[in-house]
């Protein structure tokens, strides 16, 4: 199933349909503001090892999409410093590598102890956030043919995945550009992946 959403102004019938096949433990395929994504409700284990199944990993790096920075201090550690970073930078693409909570689930962090987190600067996948009432798991839709590429078509991302995954968002092209990726685990922020974003200092 595909269902179109126009990131200027989500439909809010339509997150509401999104919202609830994640809600019930199902996995899709959303926009993000840099490649589209897999992603799941962080309180849907079986959902969680679908995604990892579908991407054929048995450990597979999530990170947690949040729609404000309230929710990224429930579920990870948050001092002062790192959280003016995150209030300068966000919404934007960034992945930013923190110490995970105890609200985090063990099958998310595979014995690791930090969660990556994001709030992407894009409305659909906001409001998928903000409706369903928790985080989501995502991970990047990766093109398997070439290991810096991503997919970018929706029409062809639902040809390619849409039966392996209970529905496809279509919020347009998506980028090819991964996340720029920030560990803040450390005395100093270090970015790990020079992506989309350009950091505010």
């Amino acid at each position: 199933m595909i269902v179109k959403i126009y990131p200027e102004n989500p439909n809010e019938k339509q997150v509401a349909r999104v919202a609830e096949v994640l809600a019930r433990g199902g996995v899709v395929i959303y926009p993000t503001d840099s490649v589209y994504a897999f992603g799941c409700s962080i309180r849907s284990p079986r959902a969680l090892e679908r995604i990892k199944q579908i991407r054929g990993k048995k450990e597979t790096e999530l990170a947690m999409v949040c729609d404000d920075l309230s929710h990224i201090a429930d579920y990870a550690r948050v001092d002062n410093a790192a959280f003016k970073l995150l209030k300068r930078n966000l919404p934007a693409p960034f992945t930013f590598v923190l110490k995970a909570s105890s609200k985090v689930p063990d099958k998310v962090l595979e014995r690791r102890k930090n969660i990556g987190v994001r709030i992407p600067a894009n409305p659909i996948a906001r409001a998928l956030v903000a409706e369903l009432g928790c985080p989501m798991l995502t991970a990047s839709v990766k093109d398997d043919d070439r290991v810096v590429e991503y997919t970018t078509d929706p029409e062809l991302i639902h040809e390619r995945y849409g039966a392996l995954v209970d529905l496809v968002v279509d919020g347009g092209y998506g980028d090819n550009r991964p996340t720029t990726l920030v560990d803040l685990t450390g005395d100093e922020p270090e970015i790990l992946r020079e992506g989309k974003g350009e950091l505010k200092w």
